[in-house]
């Protein structure tokens, strides 16, 4: 297969666009052009044709890659789940987010911190945090050390205490509605009465 004619994107910086005679585009990254030694007028065997494409399809991938986790942080097993379903195989989605890892622009153990920060922020407790980890895919193993770096459970409980209540005291069904709301936010029973113990009377446990 000959190379038609090779030049660089007007739209991506550092991504060459490589076209075939049989109309075939490939898009390749400079590195990759130095490395198979590319020029136009080239003919290409079908091996080397084969390598050039499985490299062009990893350098989509990586592009990709790098759009997405550029747009928001998100974990591992997120990013390779957006670029499947932008048509990469799941070798080069795993090559893709090995090569962000290894340039410290993915990382778990930060976004799972980072997950675990906004859900608090928000209001949550420790069992919606676990939830929301569990969905993005985190590695158990680096749970604890996130749930670590969370304001305590106590100071979030007593917060929404005082901004629900506003100052005054609640009555029973009042407390009841606040205790059954942070239980629905992940916070447990112990949390929950001890914050509820300085509101006066504690609605009876179940």
């Amino acid at each position: 297969m000959k190379i038609e004619r090779i030049e660089p994107s007007r739209h991506k910086a550092g991504r060459i666009l490589i076209f075939l005679e049989d109309g075939t585009l490939l898009k390749a990254t400079e590195q990759e052009l130095l490395t198979f030694g590319l020029r136009a007028g080239d003919e290409l065997d079908g091996q080397t044709l084969t390598a050039l494409k499985s490299a062009a399809d990893g350098s989509d991938a990586k592009a990709a890659a790098a759009a997405l986790i550029g747009r928001r942080a998100m974990s591992r097993a997120d990013l390779e789940k957006k670029l499947r379903e932008k048509g990469a195989s799941a070798r080069d989605a795993d090559y893709a987010a090995e090569w962000l890892e290894a340039i410290g622009a993915l990382n778990d153990a930060d976004y799972a911190a980072l997950l675990v920060r906004h859900c608090a922020g928000m209001g949550y407790g420790p069992a919606r945090w676990r939830d929301e980890l569990r969905r993005h895919g985190i590695d158990r193993e680096l749970w604890e050390d996130a749930c670590a770096q969370a304001p305590d459970a106590a100071e979030i409980v007593n917060k929404y205490l005082l901004d629900r209540f506003r100052g005054k005291t609640p009555d029973e069904k009042e407390r009841r509605r606040a205790a059954d709301a942070l239980a629905r936010r992940g916070f447990s029973w112990g949390d929950v009465k001890a914050g509820l113990a300085a509101c006066g009377e504690l609605p009876p446990e179940e």
